[in-house]
């Protein structure tokens, strides 16, 4: 499938032929489900604790005879049925990340680029590149350009002009190939791909 590719200032600048085992998938809700599931699950922190009875300050002593007072037995203050007890079965530190097949995650953000295809929410530019970091520069070329949320993906190294010029705008990401993700393909409205992203997603993904 063939794709028009533009450079900044919304200019023709030639074709590229997309793929279609990349970006010509069926879309599958499920798959990319899993996938932003497992994303999500890898990035919390699992920093939530709780203090146990071993953790509660506080004495070890008996809080008062076992027979004759009328009340219930009890056996320590630290307890989780008095005020300031400990909790039990309360969360502790601990990894959320588990495994997902890596032929699982590459099918994913297959699907991720097919679905922005398919939604004709996916550009081409020949590049993404800027001689001086200029973010006033960069919302006016945005707009010509008809982009509201994009993500925009490049090659190896992203152009450290570019980076600077979009990093205070919201909604607005710039990542490296290397870091292409499903998550993030789907939370933009827009995705950008340049020239070289689109050969080295090809020769990664085929």
């Amino acid at each position: 499938m063939k794709t028009k590719v533009v450079n900044l200032d919304n200019k023709a600048s030639g074709e590229v032929e997309l793929d279609a085992a990349v970006f010509g998938l069926p879309v599958r809700a499920d798959l990319l489900q899993r996938v932003v599931e497992w994303q999500r699950a890898k990035a919390r922190s699992g920093t939530h604790k709780t203090k146990g009875v071993s953790e509660i300050s506080g004495t070890g002593k008996k809080p008062f005879k076992q027979k004759g007072t009328g009340n219930a037995r009890q056996g320590s203050l630290r307890s989780p049925q008095f005020r300031g007890g400990a909790t039990i079965f309360g969360p502790v530190v601990r990894s959320h990340a588990y495994d997902l097949p890596k032929k699982v995650r590459k099918l994913g953000l297959k699907t991720a680029l097919s679905a922005k295809q398919a939604e004709g929410k996916l550009f081409v530019w020949s590049d993404a590149k800027l001689g001086a970091a200029k973010t006033k520069e960069v919302v006016a070329k945005f707009a010509a350009l008809g982009l509201k949320s994009p993500l925009i993906i490049d090659g190896n190294d992203v152009d450290v002009h570019f980076a600077q010029s979009i990093r205070n705008l919201h909604g607005f990401d710039v990542l490296p190939q290397i870091g292409a993700n499903v998550y993030d393909i789907l939370r933009h409205e827009e995705l950008v791909l340049t020239q070289e992203a689109v050969k080295l997603l090809e020769a990664r993904l085929k």
